[in-house]
């Protein structure tokens, strides 16, 4: 038997492993979308909860003071249901771009501005914000 006709050529192996090497992206890309989507959960559910806390203070101590606090935690909790909202269409728009350009053998350039980092800005930017309004 010829060597040639037994042991697999290079280009095939080359082609074996870059086929892996997508497919292993892909689920890290999954594991990614994933997460940012239990983060928006978590961002909504404190916001919700937020909400609900202060609601719960304002009716067991009906003052002008819970009842601003009470305003300030609807504000911050809306902005948190938004934050969360905004975080899932992003992450699920940036996981459907990635694929796109995996399946066209494009190069996956990396986001001069990541979810992660413009998120955590805006969520920042929201704290300080709550805190603000809280200080009123």
């Amino acid at each position: 038997m010829d060597e040639q006709t037994v042991a697999p050529s290079n280009l095939d192996l080359a082609r074996d492993r870059t086929g892996l090497a997508k497919f292993r992206t892909q689920l890290a890309l999954d594991r990614t979308t994933l997460a940012w989507i239990r983060t928006a959960l978590t961002m909504a559910t404190f916001g919700f909860g937020t909400v609900g806390f202060f609601r719960t203070l304002r009716e067991r101590s009906p003052s002008p003071e819970a009842a601003r606090m009470h305003a300030s935690a609807v504000q911050f909790g809306t902005a948190l249901v938004v934050l969360g909202v905004l975080a899932t269409v992003a992450a699920g728009i940036a996981h459907w771009l990635v694929l796109r350009r995996l399946r066209r053998n494009e190069a996956v350039v990396l986001a001069q501005w990541p979810l992660s980092v413009a998120f955590a800005m805006l969520l920042a930017v929201a704290g300080l914000v709550a805190l603000w309004s809280l200080q009123r």
